[in-house]
């Protein structure tokens, strides 16, 4: 994570915190750059630089929009005001009307009412009590399936790491379930193999290559390709293949793209996007059952397999 980028976090934190219901010596300027742990004008020149707006004007734009957000939800005027920090109502509607050109009466009890004042910086109360934040703007936007690609690409290569430390008894013992379902009978290794062995496949296809063993699902290789050693080593090639695989076709806009599986009996025409999405939803599924199983197994170090918890762990 960017240290820069978390420290901004931090100040805009104390800015935040502040919002909430304290007493006027806790919130003035001072009170806020000695919780930043900062003189008044280093606090105030590191947020204004950041943000493009000063500390305590960004404050009372806050509280301005959060109490917009409360006369719209009903709050009377009087409590609105006094929970925004003014020393009367008067002086409130005043302060209220310059923002948003219009008296706190007329955003009451109307949900269609406009709450977010112009911000040189994008970053808005949002409710119940907190701030909506863009993005930083040097880098690019977070993309939902290229995190989604990502992250099974490292959990997959998680979960074979993990379950190399299980025994052959262990790896090979049914995995039961409530109902029937896709790998009913599969042990650990099978469901480990074919998590393996269908982006083998599936990068051959879109290459035109022949997938490992011959045939589209790896039942042709033999039972030294299929250790845990043997599984990592061919992951370590398939996963990131895939993956990159995967990522070219969509920067390039080709997810409508067909092309010919011939691996397939008989034949059958995909396009790029139907490729993509059915891989992500078999692995889904089948790295939930092998997930499940290390729990089972007493190793518990992936917990879920959360996409958050890796989206926060990994490097930025």
């Amino acid at each position: 994570m960017d240290a820069e980028r978390d420290r901004l976090r931090e100040l805009l934190d104390v800015i935040v915190d502040s919002v909430a219901d304290r007493a006027p010596d806790e919130t003035d300027g001072a009170a806020l750059a000695a919780r930043a742990y900062l003189s008044r004008y280093h606090f105030d020149r590191l947020v204004s630089a950041a943000i493009g707006e000063p500390p305590g004007g960004f404050r009372r734009r806050l509280l301005l929009e959060r109490a917009a957000c409360e006369l719209r939800d009903g709050a009377a005027v009087t409590d609105v005001a006094y929970r925004a920090g003014y020393g009367s109502p008067e002086a409130f509607t005043r302060a209220f009307g310059r923002a948003y050109g219009r008296p706190p009466s007329a955003l009451h009890g109307d949900p269609g009412s406009r709450v977010q004042l112009p911000a040189p910086n994008g970053i808005h109360f949002h409710p119940p009590g907190n701030l909506r934040v863009p993005g930083d703007p040097r880098r690019s936007g977070m993309d939902v399936t290229s995190t989604i690609l990502a992250h099974d690409n490292w959990l997959v290569g998680e979960i074979l790491r993990h379950a190399e430390r299980l025994p052959d008894e262990v790896l090979d013992r049914p995995i039961t379930m409530s109902i029937d379902a896709l790998d009913a009978g599969d042990g650990l290794r099978g469901l480990l193999h074919t998590l393996v062995s269908t982006k083998e496949r599936w990068t051959a296809a879109v290459q035109g290559s022949r997938p490992p063993g011959g045939d589209p699902l790896g039942s042709r290789l033999p039972d030294s390709e299929r250790t845990l050693p043997a599984l990592r080593r061919r992951y370590a090639v398939a996963g990131p293949a895939f993956l990159e695989l995967a990522n070219g076709i969509r920067a390039r806009g080709e997810e409508d793209t067909t092309f010919i599986d011939v691996t397939c009996d008989p034949p059958r025409t995909f396009s790029y996007g139907e490729m993509i999405a059915h891989v992500l939803n078999f692995s889904a599924y089948r790295r939930t059952l092998a997930v499940g199983a290390l729990h089972e197994y007493g190793i518990d170090a992936l917990g879920f397999g959360d996409p958050v918890s890796y989206s926060a762990d990994r490097p930025q």
